[in-house]
């Protein structure tokens, strides 16, 4: 069986629960809370009427990436593989996360599939949505005077 250690930031209550931990289990022990999956960073910017949103995903295959619009969200999910091969004793030091990742992201509505498109170059993924603020513009809503009896029955005698 491989021991995989995952550090996060030196934090020092994360150093100092890291010794607690080693001084009660032994040295290679380390504490579940420390394991994660793999979350890629991502960005989003506003590019004109299209959203762009940039996920870093260093190490992963584009086959093992998804993209999907799932009602009114993005959704970008994959796995990031662990390929190498095991050391001799079982054991070795790694700071890398591995694992399954979802990343989701609320949609404009109206925005479909067709407007969605997807590019994965130098481990950085960059979706597309075009229009996404297309109908941010608004519109100008008249203001009718009155009550509202009174201004409902007017439209309702005129037409």
């Amino acid at each position: 069986m491989s021991t995989t250690i995952s550090r996060r930031r030196r934090d020092p209550f994360f150093a100092e629960f890291d010794n607690l931990v080693r001084a009660t289990f032994g040295p290679n022990a380390t504490a579940p809370a420390q394991v994660s999956g793999f979350s890629p960073a991502a960005e989003a910017n506003r590019e004109g009427e299209d959203a762009v949103i940039r996920l870093e995903l260093p190490g992963v295959a584009v086959d093992d990436v998804s993209v999907e619009i799932k009602g009114r969200h993005l959704v970008v999910s994959g796995e990031r593989r662990d390929g190498r091969e095991e050391e001799a004793d079982g054991r070795r030091f790694s700071e890398f996360r591995y694992g399954r990742f979802t990343r989701s992201f609320r949609l404009a509505p109206g925005v479909t599939a067709e407007a969605v498109s997807a590019s994965y170059d130098a481990g950085v993924l960059t979706v597309r949505v075009a229009g996404a603020y297309a109908e941010t513009q608004g519109q100008k809503i008249e203001i009718s005077t009155g009550t509202p009896e009174l201004v409902e029955g007017s439209e309702s005698q005129e037409g």
